[in-house]
């Protein structure tokens, strides 16, 4: 008798935490989840909710088209994230956030098309998509950008306004930091000193 009553008090604690650790997760809100978008942590936070808001998400990327839930969408689709990986949907997503003005999906898409990352290879389109996002704020789009125009992508036309943004950005980051001295560095050895020193000018 005492060996059930202490088996039943066991199961009951047990419950109890299997209960805890699978607590209702509420739907995140749109600050958060930007936040985590920024951070790229969003796809983490997901797998740590143990994929309980995937219909929930879905939902508001698909039927309420939420610029920041279809990016998301997109990219669990993309990666195979709680989901069936659907690369070509997942992207679909992606371009549906980046043609709604999501700075986020832009720098991705220039990022992908810039390095061959699921689709092919697309300098024009790369260019476009980074020099839209870097236009928005970007921190790292303006980075990618940079860097895309020192590996020889884009025009010398866009030095300057790339330059531009991303000298007058403010990055907290200590890595993003240096990485942006570095690009920047690099790009100024490809204008003449009279540009770089426009380029510098504070941000209107």
């Amino acid at each position: 008798m005492l060996k059930i009553l202490c088996f039943c008090i066991l199961s009951l604690v047990s419950f109890h935490q299997y209960a805890v650790e699978l607590k209702v997760v509420q739907i995140y809100s749109q600050e958060e989840l930007l936040s985590w978008i920024k951070q790229n942590i969003h796809l983490d936070r997901v797998v740590t909710d143990r994929c309980q808001l995937v219909e929930d998400i879905e939902a508001r990327a698909e039927i309420v088209k939420v610029p920041s839930y279809q990016f998301l969408w997109g990219d669990m689709l993309a990666w195979g994230v709680c989901v069936e990986r659907n690369a070509e949907l997942g992207l679909h997503y992606i371009e549906l956030a980046a043609n709604q003005g999501l700075p986020e999906g832009l720098e991705q898409l220039g990022r992908y098309y810039a390095k061959g990352i699921l689709v092919q290879k697309d300098e024009k389109r790369a260019i476009t998509y980074l020099r839209e996002a870097s236009a928005m704020g970007s921190i790292r789009a303006r980075i990618g950008f940079v860097e895309a125009l020192n590996n020889g992508l884009g025009s010398p036309l866009d030095f300057q306004d790339a330059y531009h943004w991303l000298h007058n950005s403010i990055i907290q980051d200590k890595s993003e930091h240096k990485k942006a001295q570095q690009a920047l560095a690099k790009l100024a050895e490809k204008m003449p000193a009279r540009v770089v020193e426009k380029a510098k000018q504070a941000l209107n």
